[in-house]
């Protein structure tokens, strides 16, 4: 492992550069605060297709992804992969490591060719006695996380995969700030394979594949390439949504 941000220059390397000020729960410090972080950090490369880390194993680092994707899920008794989400730049995980001593339940997989900072939870709680903001600002991911879960669980319970695509394509559609006006096709991008999309919604494949194109086939989307989809009707969708189908 080497130092997490290369080719440093302390006395010009202006704080946008660092890799740690890519990440909201540190990015609020000040520049002498941020340098402090980055001589404890270690980064380490991982090529797509491989591990950063497994369940089982000993939960004792916060892991900061840098660059690249890395996908967070878990495995059913039967063996069958539960997406839990996708991190980007600036996104961390492991975070149970400041908190408990139990192992990793989860499984954290490079998507692409990713850069990792990784801070030992031994520095990590020092950081955090010193500089509580970063604390709160932890809760606050805490939270949005547990909100997210919960959305995702009320929506698994409470809806049937067609309300539940709507409702996902409607929520990528809002942010998207390009189209949408008097009616105009939005242009939207699937931010995950389709393979991992049906996983993260709890549907097989095939369930989202004949979704997608009973949607297109009523005129309500149109899809182009694996990721690309325009939405054509956002009423329509409402509907689905709201069950008035």
């Amino acid at each position: 492992m080497e130092h997490c941000c290369h080719h440093h220059d302390e006395n010009n390397q202006d704080m946008k550069s660092l890799c740690i000020s890519i990440v909201p729960i540190f990015n609020h410090l000040q520049f002498d605060e941020m340098l402090e972080i980055v001589k404890t950090s270690k980064t380490k490369t991982y090529k797509k297709g491989e591990m950063v880390f497994r369940a089982g194993e000993p939960s004792d680092h916060l892991y900061i992804v840098h660059k690249g994707q890395v996908k967070i899920y878990r495995l059913s008794e039967s063996g069958k992969e539960q997406l839990i989400r996708i991190m980007e730049p600036g996104d961390f995980m492991g975070e149970l490591a400041l908190f408990t001593n139990e192992s990793l339940t989860s499984y954290a997989e490079a998507m692409k060719d990713t850069e990792i900072c990784a801070i030992h939870k031994s520095e990590m709680k020092e950081m955090l006695l010193s500089n509580p903001s970063i604390s709160l600002k932890i809760i606050e991911e805490f939270s949005r996380r547990l909100n997210e879960t919960e959305k995702n669980i009320e929506s698994l319970s409470s809806q049937d995969s067609e309300k539940r695509l709507a409702s996902y394509l409607l929520e990528l559609s809002a942010g998207n700030e390009k189209g949408g006006t008097n009616h105009e096709p939005i242009q939207i991008t699937l931010p995950m394979s389709k393979k991992d999309l049906a996983s993260y919604m709890g549907m097989t494949r095939e369930t989202l594949s004949r979704r997608l194109s009973s949607f297109q086939d009523q005129g309500l989307i149109s899809m182009s390439g694996q990721r690309k989809i325009t939405i054509l009707d956002v009423d329509a969708l409402s509907e689905i949504e709201n069950g008035e189908n």
